[in-house]
């Protein structure tokens, strides 16, 4: 793979300059390690569409990425649902340019109407991370008659202390857009307006993290990013923990296992380990 292809040079230059002026050791290592959780710069995508099989003709699949990230990432999913014979659309959408209401409205619904105007087609929804408060905003001014389920791997739907503690920063409005700026914790705006659900939903959380220093500003278990309790929305139908973190927890076989059971069941697969870990509150 080339990896100069597709590079977005003014953004690599734009790192460049804030590592060289950066004194303080730790606060270079929090940097970088910052931009390797959130920036994805050697991949450019596009949305792509699969139709569903014969036998899962009036079955969709709907994928949205997290926060910096590309379609891409999301691949080893919509694989996985391929060969269960959904049709899948990977959206593709510039998560770090737009607020979470405009990434909603438009580049969401556009979708939507693109492929499901006149159609009776089920829809599903898989998200990571930020996609998940994009599809909960769509749904809050939406009505789709034909929902299907929903599954949110990490979902900062109680927002994440990271960025009350980074919003105010040169480096992370640079970095990650308006999007970003609307998860904080704080007991107001986008979040908590958007309230319960009331679809089924199934919340994937992750309880391992790569970042010590990220987990030392997070309460309790988390996936290096989002607490594991503040991944939860009232109204979900379904929970579990599984212990990976945050960027890499769409790469696992067990979580894709997983999805695929709730799309199919509208619930987890439990296994006795879990026990204690499915609190709906």
């Amino acid at each position: 793979m080339d990896l100069a292809k597709g590079v977005n040079f003014p953004l690599l230059c734009k790192i460049k300059y804030c590592l060289y002026s950066i004194s303080h050791p730790t606060l270079k290592i929090m940097f970088i390690i910052f931009i390797l959780f959130f920036l994805n710069v050697f991949q450019n995508c596009e949305s792509t569409y699969q139709p569903a099989e014969p036998e899962r003709k009036d079955q969709h699949v709907i994928l949205l990425h997290g926060l910096a990230r590309t379609n891409h990432s999301m691949k080893k999913i919509e694989n996985s649902l391929l060969k269960q014979g959904y049709g899948v659309i990977n959206v593709d959408y510039p998560s770090t340019k737009y607020p979470i209401e405009i990434l909603s409205d438009k580049m969401l619904n556009d979708v939507i109407e693109k492929h499901f105007k006149t159609s009776s087609s089920k829809i599903h929804f898989v998200s990571h991370s930020l996609g998940g408060i994009v599809i909960r905003y769509y749904l809050k001014h939406h009505e789709l008659s034909n929902l299907g389920r929903i599954v949110m791997i990490s979902p900062p739907n109680q927002g994440s202390e990271l960025v009350d503690y980074f919003k105010d920063t040169f480096l992370f409005k640079m970095f990650v857009g308006p999007g970003a700026l609307q998860l904080g914790t704080e007991n107001s705006g986008l979040l908590l307006n958007l309230g319960p659900v009331d679809f089924e939903l199934g919340v994937i959380a992750g309880s391992k993290s790569i970042s010590p220093l990220y987990s030392m500003m997070l309460p309790g278990p988390d996936d290096g990013v989002i607490s594991v309790e503040r991944t939860k929305v009232a109204g979900m139908t379904d929970f579990l923990v599984l212990p990976y973190s945050h960027p890499f927890i769409v790469k696992s076989d067990e979580v894709i296992e997983q999805v695929i059971y709730f799309l199919e069941h509208g619930r987890f697969e439990h296994k006795s380990s879990d026990k204690g870990k499915t609190d709906l509150k």
